[in-house]
């Protein structure tokens, strides 16, 4: 397994008209080495699961438990 994770699983929730989404942690993904695919690391699970989690690949700075940033 390799030092980082190739991805961070956000659980995101939309508020609503003009307001920003809450978007909360969850875990962090990893590459396999040997049989290929990933493997989910769960710190969280969702409370009022909507069924949408985002999965961002790390950033250069030390991500934090919430991102506020919009996905394209």
């Amino acid at each position: 397994m390799s030092l980082k994770p190739s991805f961070y699983a956000f659980s995101v929730r939309d508020r609503g008209e003009g307001k920003k989404s809450v978007w909360t942690r969850l875990g962090t993904v990893w590459a396999r080495e040997k049989s290929g695919g990933y493997a989910i690391d769960l710190e969280a699970l969702p409370v009022n699961f909507d069924g949408k989690i985002v999965l961002l690949p790390p950033r250069d700075d030390k991500a934090s438990d919430s991102f506020d940033g919009e996905v394209a």
